[in-house]
């Protein structure tokens, strides 16, 4: 029998897969990339705020000014950038490819750590970083396709999806030391939307929020894919193994895929799906190694 923590890990990563279709629906109503981005933040906000109101207050305390630095980088670097780019990506390419793109984010933080944390390079890290880029390349077509088949903005979209993904790794891995990781997300929820407050089109745009259909939509791509998803997320991370949850939450990309091939009939090639499971294959890698240094003591 599962373990229960286990189901709402892989519950929270599957919501986090079906973003797509939130994204997709809004774009229909006229809403940019970037509308939908602060209309996550918005919603995300509006919900986390009175979550922790009513069940953990001093989860809301920041216990210094300064603190605002790592909230900044989580919520403006990462969330908003990372977001936009993913957005975007899926607008221009196809739901499959923008997510597997995404999961380049783990091959960013390895490089990033290695850089900034002098984190050591195993030989698993090398042959996941490798998997990552023949994966990459599977995935954006590169492999058997003439350039003029490519979107490459698109897949530079993707790209950078992943790195402000890795990103918030990097941020939070700060932030971590004084917060908790629902702490660390209201927060970076919270930033994100105060600093997109100037760019949302009022006068264009907010009429079509008193839509039920495109106002239910907004709210729901902050309550399922993001509040709710962190919150069950978090909450099975306490019981279980964080290289066991990172390795759970690879549903995310194939809820996905699912959602781009059934829902939206996006085509999607047996080289593209051999491409997200070297992705995907890479993430296990680098879960694997790092269970083996914290065995070493590393």
């Amino acid at each position: 029998m599962l373990n229960r923590h286990i189901i709402l890990i892989v519950i929270g990563a599957g919501l986090w897969g079906t973003i797509s279709w939130y994204v997709k629906q809004l774009s229909q109503f006229g809403f940019t990339s970037m509308e939908i981005v602060i209309l996550r933040a918005w919603s995300t906000a509006i919900i986390l705020v009175p979550f922790l109101l009513m069940t953990n207050r001093n989860q809301l305390k920041l216990k210094a000014w300064s603190d605002l630095k790592y909230f900044i980088g989580t919520g403006i670097f990462s969330i908003i950038f990372f977001n936009y780019c993913m957005f975007t990506a899926i607008e221009l390419t196809t739901i499959p490819v923008a997510t597997s793109l995404l999961y380049t984010a783990p091959a960013f933080v390895t490089i990033l750590s290695w850089i900034l944390f002098k984190e050591q390079l195993s030989l698993y890290k090398i042959i996941a970083l490798f998997s990552t880029l023949i994966g990459t390349c599977l995935v954006a077509g590169i492999a058997g396709s003439s350039w003029q088949n490519i979107h490459i903005t698109g897949i530079l979209f993707g790209l950078g999806s992943g790195f402000g993904y890795a990103l918030y790794s990097i941020f939070s891995k700060y932030a971590l030391q004084k917060y908790s990781s629902l702490s660390v997300t209201t927060f970076t929820f919270i930033v994100a939307a105060v600093a997109l407050i100037p760019f949302f089109p009022y006068q264009a745009k907010m009429h079509l929020l008193l839509d039920p259909a495109p106002f239910l939509l907004a709210i729901g791509l902050g309550f399922l894919p993001t509040a709710l998803a962190y919150i069950l997320y978090t909450y099975g991370l306490q019981f279980v193994e964080a290289s066991k949850a990172s390795i759970l939450s690879t549903i995310e990309p194939v809820v996905a895929t699912f959602i781009g091939i059934v829902v939206f009939t996006e085509p999607f090639s047996i080289i593209q799906f051999i491409g997200m499971l070297a992705i995907i294959g890479a993430v296990l890698i680098m879960q694997f190694s790092n269970k083996q240094q914290i065995r070493q003591g590393t």
